[in-house]
């Protein structure tokens, strides 16, 4: 393969941090999607497929980061491999190409069953904290999200020197959420949410 190295990274909340994915490899192109993994409607999804030619390596730190089911997932690795592409998952230690044998089809349904499986895991685990937390009569709910317009007011605001507390007071939000919206005013992203706190990365 002497092609170009092509990283692809998704996160699903505005906290999570990107530079724990793919430590230490040399790209020729990163593409980074802040959205859930619940299908594969990703707009850097979508264009890291359309950017990548034959002999191309695409490189994600695990399956669950490219796809949360075992049909996306096949069929990503399909649509690339199909391209020429070669898809290489580090934790899982696997690499897929046009070349598949039986034995690497195998490995692929099998990993990402265990992937699938372990996502119900964690959702199921988590509706028990939440019914648990309900009934000690601790569970807030879902944190709020700001409309467009309140976000914007809100970093004009803040750029005017008025106090970060008093401003997530008022708008009736946490701190930390205020840091989230300034966090992401500095990366450029236009009128980005902060995911809810019931959502799974």
């Amino acid at each position: 393969m002497t092609g170009q190295v092509v990283g692809y990274v998704r996160v699903s909340t505005l906290d999570q941090r990107t530079d724990r994915q793919l430590v230490g490899i040399q790209f020729h192109r990163t593409f980074t999607d802040h959205a859930s993994g619940k299908d594969t409607d990703r707009p850097e999804l979508a264009q890291m497929v359309a950017y990548v030619r034959e002999r191309d390596t695409v490189v994600v730190h695990s399956m669950d980061r490219l796809a949360r089911n075992l049909e996306d997932l096949r069929q990503l690795v399909r649509e690339l491999t199909g391209k020429g592409v070669r898809i290489q998952f580090l934790k899982e230690g696997l690499t897929f190409t046009a070349e598949a044998s039986p034995m690497s089809q195998l490995l692929l349904n099998v990993m990402g069953c265990f992937a699938e499986f372990e996502r119900a895991l964690i959702r199921e685990r988590q509706r028990e904290g939440i019914a648990i937390a309900k009934c000690k009569g601790v569970y807030k709910g879902r944190r709020r999200v700001l409309t467009p317009a309140q976000v914007e007011e809100l970093l004009a605001r803040v750029k005017a020197d008025e106090k970060k507390a008093a401003l997530a007071r008022e708008f009736g939000v946490s701190r930390e959420t205020v840091h989230r919206y300034l966090r992401a005013a500095k990366t450029a992203t236009p009128a980005v949410q902060p995911q809810q706190e019931e959502e799974i990365a």
